[in-house]
């Protein structure tokens, strides 16, 4: 266990397969390799969360999703450039099997551009789309130190980058349905305006 503040020490560890924790743009996080089958795994069994519950995935920029063979409508596109909020979107039939160890059976995977510019500049040098929950126990309060982080999680976690006290409330989850209406199903840090005759967020 290696202990930082310096978030690019994060970088070879995760393209060798490894985890970090890091502060994302809402709390702290583990995160791997999103491509990464065995680290996703992984995190299942530290974070002891359930099997079918999928974790949300972090991106620099849309191009991105390209590597999960995922096309997104103009309006998923627009949420999500907007930074810090999460957009669930569903997969095409032919990547259900292959993205299973990902969407846990719900057929769905979340992405979001986080509202953070070293992170979104981390993920361009790393190269990869990361999964990140929460840095916690599953059961357990989200960690907003370090300190807790390594208190919940200690030695299962191969690097953690301390960068101050983050946010308290986790990341805006949204769904855009087939008619363009944009539906919340998790509020969290980021307010959305749903009034269609102005702009969509």
């Amino acid at each position: 266990m290696k202990i930082s503040n310096i978030l690019e020490d994060a970088t070879d560890i995760l393209k060798k397969g490894g985890i970090a924790v890091i502060k994302t743009d809402t709390l702290y996080g583990i995160i791997a390799d999103a491509t990464n089958k065995e680290a996703v795994e992984r995190i299942y069994q530290i974070k002891k969360r359930e099997k079918d519950k999928p974790f949300i995935i972090l991106i620099p920029d849309i191009s991105f999703i390209k590597q999960f063979g995922i096309n997104i409508s103009e309006k998923e596109k627009e949420i999500l450039n907007e930074k810090g909020i999460t957009v669930k979107i569903d997969l095409p039939k032919e990547k259900l099997k292959d993205l299973k160890y990902l969407h846990r059976g719900k057929n769905s995977l979340a992405f979001r551009i986080p509202d953070k510019e070293d992170l979104i500049e981390f993920l361009y040098k790393l190269e990869k789309p990361v999964v990140a929950p929460s840095a916690n126990i599953s059961g357990e309060e989200p960690a907003t130190t370090i300190e807790e982080a390594i208190k919940s999680l200690g030695e299962n976690i191969d690097i953690y980058i301390d960068q101050g006290k983050s946010n308290t409330l986790p990341s805006t989850i949204v769904k855009v349905k087939q008619n363009g209406k944009i539906e919340i199903l998790r509020q969290g840090n980021k307010e959305i305006k749903l009034n269609e005759n102005k702009r969509k967020l």
